[in-house]
């Protein structure tokens, strides 16, 4: 379990994309615990930039075992703006909540209409023969 989340924290470094950040940033704060069944990791640079995650093993040596992971971070944009992540990731995929993602527009009411309507009649099944 151990190399699984070294594995995972060094594909998560590979994979980010820093060709934008401030070079002479500095690294001001940093804490970090790794155990068998859990990690935790915090950070904090010169240039605003802040991480904190956490996860956990869940179900323990069953076929259902899995890692959750809870964290944040916030920097601030090119346009000055500060922007903010809080996530979960879990069995149920990757949820990030922030102001700034887009969020789905409702539904509107004539298609809601359409599909009970579709929903309320017989379905006719055609059977081809060979």
């Amino acid at each position: 379990m151990k190399s699984f989340v070294a594995i995972l924290a060094l594909v998560a470094v590979a994979a980010a994309d820093v060709s934008h950040l401030d070079a002479a940033a500095q690294i001001v704060s940093q804490d970090a615990d790794v155990f068998p069944d859990q990690y935790r990791y915090e950070f904090q640079t010169s240039n605003g930039i802040q991480a904190k995650e956490s996860g956990v093993l869940k179900n323990v040596g069953r076929e259902d075992e899995a890692l959750e992971v809870q964290g944040s971070n916030s920097y601030v944009g090119n346009d000055g703006q500060s922007y903010s992540i809080q996530y979960i990731a879990n069995e149920n995929g990757y949820q990030p909540q922030g102001a700034h993602l887009p969020t789905p527009q409702p539904i509107p009411e004539y298609i809601l209409r359409a599909l009970e309507y579709i929903a309320s009649q017989p379905q006719k099944v055609e059977i081809k023969r060979a």
